[in-house]
């Protein structure tokens, strides 16, 4: 096989490995965070509004780098579960300023370690020059992977985009007569 050949194979190999690693991290905090009956998008929403109560949906698609369509849909889905509350802004009624009830504190407490914030602290620490690389590499392999259709915003990682029923208790069921 020629030596060209060998060292793409490798270099295959090794993004794929790292692909892998990641992935299959990622994948473990969703199983943790399903324990809770949570994905790890909401819990990562959720923990992001703890720490930066008042937030708006617009400042939480900036702390999670993160589109905004795509956070509120992962908001709304916190707000039905009274994880979170929506509260208008004393400054502008018009803003929304999100803030995580008493239950979502609670979550919080026991909640596993965040995938996600590993993931971004590790790209904020690469050299500038380095996340340059990763980023132009990154984007022309999924755009060959995974091609835009129309304008749609990617999901929080670890989100499914279909609707998901909002568990309740028995008190709030109601019944089909």
């Amino acid at each position: 096989m020629p030596r060209q050949r060998l060292a793409a194979d490798a270099d295959v190999r090794a993004v794929l490995d790292s692909l892998r690693r990641i992935v299959q991290a990622l994948r473990a905090g969703t199983r943790d965070a399903g324990r809770g009956a949570l994905s790890t998008a909401q819990l990562f929403a959720l923990e992001q509004i703890a720490r930066h109560p008042g937030a708006s949906i617009n400042d939480l698609a900036d702390l999670t780098f993160t589109h905004q369509s795509s956070v509120s849909v992962v908001v709304q889905r916190l707000v039905e579960r009274r994880l979170v509350v929506r509260l208008a802004s004393a400054v502008d009624r018009r803003r929304s300023q999100l803030e995580a009830t008493p239950a979502g504190q609670r979550l919080l407490r026991t909640a596993p370690d965040i995938v996600q914030q590993r993931l971004i602290a590790g790209i904020t620490a690469l050299p500038p020059r380095d996340r340059t690389r990763i980023v132009g590499g990154l984007t022309d392999l999924a755009r060959i992977v995974a091609p835009v259709q129309g304008s749609n915003a990617p999901p929080m990682l670890f989100e499914d985009s279909r609707r998901r029923p909002v568990a309740t208790t028995p008190a709030r069921r109601r019944h089909a007569y």
